[in-house]
């Protein structure tokens, strides 16, 4: 399955992906504090397991930072 991730498209060897799959693919050590939009709609995370992704999603992750 082709995605485009943030601007850059990535191949993954799977035909069928959950968002969560997806990151615990890309960003296994931080899932907290991030948010996803699929073709520029927000995903909630308690939809994550159950949201199936197409191969012409286009995907947005953000991650919160601190600052000041």
């Amino acid at each position: 399955m082709e995605l485009k991730i943030n601007n850059q498209t990535k191949q993954f060897p799977l035909d069928s992906l959950t968002v969560q799959a997806l990151l615990d693919i890309e960003i296994p050590e931080k899932q907290n504090g991030i948010a996803l939009a699929i073709n520029n709609i927000v995903i909630p995370k308690s939809d994550w397991n159950s949201h199936f992704l197409n191969p012409t999603d286009d995907i947005l992750i953000i991650s919160a930072t601190q600052g000041g």
